[in-house]
């Protein structure tokens, strides 16, 4: 079975996406040095986190536009 992300983190990361969604890509090292500037997380657990779930956004989020 999966784990479950924590709601924050994906509260954050929705954020991220609606807000900056043309600036990121599916790339996670670029998405994370982007939440790096834009969000104000401590940590560098939960700023993984966010940027992995960003990136999984993304990727899901290109597949639809077909």
């Amino acid at each position: 079975m999966g784990r479950i992300r924590q709601s924050l983190v994906k509260r954050i990361a929705m954020e991220v996406v609606e807000k900056y969604g043309d600036m990121l890509t599916t790339d996670f090292k670029k998405n994370r040095e982007i939440i790096d500037k834009v969000v104000k997380v401590e940590g560098k657990f939960m700023k993984n986190k966010i940027a992995g779930y960003v990136t999984h956004l993304v990727k899901i989020g290109g597949r639809n536009e077909v």
